[in-house]
């Protein structure tokens, strides 16, 4: 992987971060929130899977730009990137003050079906994962799919979390929110 395709995919990514820092202090006050140390455990398979997708190749010609490699199959992971990123910032106004980085529960927390979650439970989190398929394809190599794998077992996991705490908190609702709409995938997971 070129500097060049790392830069399409980094700038996209700084763009979306950027209106999840702006965003994050108009949330709902905390009422449960994750231990630290299961954050960390949560996080240790992103940042590596995120290095595997974003990095060039350790080689000193990966670093002078070449923008032959972005062909066909990048603009289309590109485009495929931008549309991951815009559902799970469409997911997360919706979401509104419910939203927060890790498991928590907020005060007066509410269940939201509407909009992207009626049709995935976990919308940010499928937007994101559509997003590294993107990178995949912008990267073209081995490691994004190996990076993207990574990222979505740890999204899984965290979404195990999270489905325990909701479920523990909304009950009967949450459990049919579950038995009618797919966590991540539609149709799969």
């Amino acid at each position: 992987m070129n500097i060049v395709q790392s830069i399409a995919i980094v700038v996209p990514w700084l763009l979306w971060l950027a209106y999840w820092i702006a965003t994050s202090h108009s949330v709902k006050t905390t009422a449960r929130k994750e231990a630290r140390s299961a954050r960390t455990w949560q996080s240790l398979p992103l940042i590596v899977g995120g290095a595997l997708v974003i990095l060039p190749d350790p080689a000193f010609n990966a670093l002078v730009p070449d923008l032959a490699r972005l062909g066909a199959m990048q603009l289309a992971g590109l485009a495929i990137m931008i549309a991951g990123l815009l559902f799970s910032v469409w997911a997360r106004v919706h979401l509104g003050t419910n939203w927060s980085v890790s498991v928590t529960l907020k005060e007066g927390h509410e269940l939201i079906r509407s909009g992207p979650y009626a049709l995935v439970r976990h919308p940010i989190y499928t937007g994101c994962l559509i997003a590294l398929v993107g990178c995949a394809f912008v990267g073209g190599t081995w490691r994004g799919a190996l990076g993207v794998v990574l990222i979505f077992a740890s999204l899984a996991f965290k979404v195990r979390v999270e489905e325990s705490w909701l479920t523990g908190h909304f009950g009967d609702a949450y459990a049919r929110y579950r038995r009618e709409v797919a966590a991540l995938i539609p149709g799969i997971y």
